[in-house]
């Protein structure tokens, strides 16, 4: 088994349940004879390269389990994605300061950058366990069930389009709204968890792992408000037309990149807006409105699931006990059991590393523009205890007296 002290970091964007999964390792590091001294890296990354630690071992457990229950990331964050170079100097501060267990928490990025410090320590000579633990709101981590963050992101969505239906239905028009996801549709598709009625919206969802066409788009939405006379629309920020190109690309000239040379879809109300002036100039409704949850969905302290609570800090404990056996580096995974129960296993990190899940065929209805009952089935049990329940009026009409 590896020896020496532990550092643990967290990567890529917040959620409500990633200090869970951070504080799961502190504490179980500290249970353990063969872990020194438990530091945390300030900014992910970039905190290693400049030294920027904090020694978590001076936390009292109190402390921690107030931290554990805060969402977003206590350490900070970093979008930097390391190359070879970059890599090599997390190494040299690593081997500075006899570090011999990484737990880095992040997504798809992050096991990577965990998968090139372990390559790189193996040829140094360095005995260092490099352990991922998975986290992304988008639910995109491949051999995992689920991925800690996207079950409280995804009770969100789902309680927010519930209100949305409730003012809809109060203020009839067409409504849409933009939510999170580049590649994977997992996060728009639960949106669909909040109808409880068979008219209630969204009536139409719009996931990246279909073509988007402005043209059928625009024919849904009128035959929808031709049938019902409101409309409720999920979008993903991350469609795209037959060609591959995001939507957002197609309609706009000038676009912001993100540090990894993706155009900019979060925190900006671009396609929203786009889509909305089409609804109002083609189809001529008054009533059309928009939103994009943006950040919103990522650590809303009102929404967390208990379900990924719970296993966020599992993950993290789970991390330090593969670790202690020290029988290999990884990624550790999630797999559903049963109805509804989970098991945690280690992956060689070359599985995971750069790779994105997208949402199954199974889980997308023959229209495209809805989930299946398989994706409800999916994500109902994730969703956690306490969802909140809506109710209307009976439709006990009062008889005209007034001929008009």
């Amino acid at each position: 088994m590896a020896q020496g002290k532990v550092l643990v970091a967290q990567g890529g964007g917040p959620t409500a349940v990633i200090n869970q999964s951070l504080v799961g390792v502190v504490l179980e590091a500290r249970r353990h004879a063969g872990m020194g001294q438990v530091y945390g890296a300030l900014h992910g990354v970039r905190g290693i390269v400049d030294e920027a630690f904090l020694d978590l071992s001076r936390e009292t457990t109190a402390s921690l389990e107030r931290v554990a229950a805060t969402p977003a990331s206590a350490l900070g964050s970093t979008r930097d994605k390391p190359d070879l170079k970059y890599c090599q100097e997390i190494l040299k501060v690593l081997q500075a300061h006899d570090i011999g267990h990484f737990f880095y928490i992040g997504g798809n990025d992050s096991s990577d950058t965990v998968r090139i410090v372990a390559e790189e320590a193996r040829k140094a000579g360095h005995k260092l366990r490099s352990i991922h633990i998975p986290k992304t709101i988008d639910n995109d981590l491949v051999e995992n069930d689920h991925t800690p963050g996207y079950p409280s992101a995804a009770r969100f969505v789902a309680q927010a389009f519930a209100g949305l239906d409730l003012d809809n239905r109060a203020l009839p028009g067409v409504y849409l709204a933009v939510v999170m996801g580049r590649h994977a549709g997992f996060l728009t598709a639960a949106s669909a968890l909040a109808r409880k009625s068979p008219d209630d919206g969204p009536h139409l969802i719009y996931l990246p792992e279909r073509h988007f066409s402005l043209e059928a788009f625009l024919g849904d939405v009128k035959r929808v408000m031709d049938a019902k006379g409101r409309c409720i629309v999920a979008v993903s920020e991350g469609i795209h037309d037959a060609s591959g190109t995001p939507i957002l690309n197609s309609m706009v000239k000038t676009l912001d990149r993100d540090a990894h040379g993706n155009v900019q879809l979060s925190g900006t109300g671009a396609l929203a807006d786009l889509l909305v002036d089409e609804v109002k100039s083609k189809l001529g409704f008054k009533r059309v409105r928009s939103d994009t949850f943006g950040y919103l969905q990522r650590a809303f302290s009102g929404c967390v699931s208990d379900v990924d609570q719970r296993e966020a800090r599992e993950v993290g404990e789970a991390a330090v006990h593969y670790a202690a056996a020290g029988s290999s580096n990884g990624s550790v995974a999630i797999k559903r059991i049963g109805e509804y129960a989970v098991d945690y296993t280690l992956l060689p990190l070359e599985t995971v590393a750069g790779k994105t899940k997208t949402m199954a065929d199974a889980f997308i209805a023959e229209s495209g523009t809805d989930v299946t009952p398989a994706f409800a089935e999916y994500l109902r049990p994730l969703l956690g205890t306490g969802m909140p329940e809506t109710h209307r009026l009976r439709p006990n009409r009062v008889e005209k007296i007034l001929k008009r």
